[in-house]
């Protein structure tokens, strides 16, 4: 597909630059995301795993040939001895921690009603009152868990996040409260890295000249250093996609401490993404605009003066991942009853830095061939093969849904629906999808009730 051109909607994902490879949706998808009987079981495709098999522990639905292992389970108590395991499991990566070990970092999106907060650890809590944070566990060879413990405590609304390419774990505060809201003493909106072998490297100290708003997701440039950061405001005014230019680009853990300077992305003529419906249209002059106030001490940044040429919003800004040379950013949904200027279940921007040039890759209903389940997609990331997979945060039953090479689209995972009994409760969103570094085996987290799961099986290329 042309750079500058248009496609039909029924080719939604074309030249990504995932791993190298063209990616493209074909034909007609309606059904699988529709969630009905027919698609939770359909095979699409000779590339996807065939249908999914119903758990008999009712846990998690999975296609034949492919098992699962439950590392975590929120109230379990920490193998640290420290407290039980946090609730409301979210965004996670996956580190190599040698002779075949893994670190898992994993997110934990606790407000002040949280059932089970991140327990504070003397050197790794920022703020007492807050109860969210990251814990992070260490898997050995054979994928058992060696250890589970704190990485960091006292922050709030951990969302999502991104991985560096130093190896750390940059946490993202989803909330732009101040001491003395919610109880908490300090002010909140902040990302945190987390070292995932040693956290009391890192400790709990804010990143400030990155900006304090409602922090989604981060990915890294591994050449230049630029932190891509989005947004995730639902309500008007809606957020932004920001870059962080560090003072020490690349310069290892806790560089980011030095400082820098954060910058929000002007589309020309684009005042919010929403109002952009067809895939493959694409901008070559996309302008970065310098934060008036990145602490936000009097004004949301997304409401600060940015001059009169203005700055560009969109609702619901989520995932985001770096994927051959170019950065991408997901925006969940935008409804124009809510204040968007167009309706949409789900886009995938791309924005190459070398060309400056941003495009729509991605476009879900509700006039397009492909119609979502309430707001998907959400956290995504690169799977081994060269595709994608997407977590769902819809209503109804919950999937990750997985994109080939060759552009199928299948599920791959299901959660499973137990409504009713204080037993067997709905389960909730899937979150943190990543995969270990070699690539076999796929770790995703459950939402609620928090749980983190480990998949193995015959992943193909």
């Amino acid at each position: 597909m042309p750079e500058n051109g248009r496609t039909t909607r029924r080719r939604l994902l074309a030249r990504t630059g995932a791993l190298g490879v063209s990616i493209a949706f074909a034909g007609n998808l309606t059904e699988l995301f529709a969630g009905t009987a027919a698609a939770q079981t359909q095979t699409l495709g000779r590339h996807g795993y065939g249908p999914l098999v119903p758990d008999p522990d009712g846990l998690l639905d999975l296609p034949k040939g492919f098992r699962y292992r439950v590392l975590s389970r929120e109230g379990d108590q920490l193998r640290s001895g420290e407290g039980q395991v946090p609730s409301n499991h979210d965004g996670m990566s996956a580190f190599d921690g040698g002779h075949g070990r893994v670190h898992l970092v994993r997110n934990h999106e606790n407000r002040p009603t949280a059932k089970i907060s991140v327990p504070t650890v003397e050197g790794l809590t920022y703020d007492p009152a807050g109860k969210g944070g990251c814990t992070a566990l260490t898997l050995d060879a054979r994928g058992h868990v060696l250890s589970e413990r704190v990485a960091i405590a006292g922050t709030a609304v951990n969302c999502a996040g991104g991985p560096t390419p130093w190896g750390t774990w940059l946490t993202c505060e989803e909330t732009e409260d101040r001491a003395g809201t919610n109880g908490y003493t300090k002010d909140h909106g902040f990302i945190f890295e987390v070292d995932p072998a040693d956290p009391h490297r890192t400790g709990a100290v804010p990143l400030t000249a990155m900006g304090r708003f409602q922090h989604e997701a981060i990915a890294v440039d591994p050449k230049r250093g630029i932190v891509y950061e989005t947004e995730d405001a639902f309500l008007k005014p809606f957020g932004l996609f920001y870059r962080f230019l560090p003072e020490r680009p690349l310069g290892g853990t806790g560089s980011l401490r030095a400082g820098g300077r954060l910058q929000a992305m002007r589309v020309p003529g684009v005042p919010d993404l929403s109002s952009i419906q067809e895939t493959g249209a694409s901008f070559d002059r996309v302008e970065w605009v310098d934060v008036p106030d990145p602490l936000a001490a009097a004004t949301p940044v997304r409401l600060q003066d940015f001059g009169p040429k203005g700055i560009t919003h969109a609702q619901k800004l989520e995932g985001c991942y770096w994927g051959g040379r170019c950065v991408y950013f997901v925006s969940s949904f935008a409804h124009s009853a809510e204040g968007s200027a167009a309706d949409h279940y789900g886009q995938i921007w791309r924005y190459d830095p070398s060309a400056r040039r941003l495009t729509l890759v991605v476009v879900f209903g509700p006039d397009t061939d492909v119609q979502l389940p309430g707001e998907s997609p959400d956290n995504i990331c690169l799977a081994p093969s060269g595709g994608l997979m997407v977590c769902e945060d819809g209503n109804g039953a919950q999937h990750v849904f997985g994109v080939t090479r060759h552009g199928e689209v299948y599920a791959m995972a299901r959660g499973r629906q137990n409504i009713g009994t204080p037993e067997a409760p709905e389960w909730g969103e899937f979150a943190g999808v990543t995969f270990s570094p070699d690539g076999r085996t796929m770790y995703v987290n459950c939402y609620t009730p928090g749980t983190t799961f480990a998949v193995t099986g015959p992943w193909h290329g």
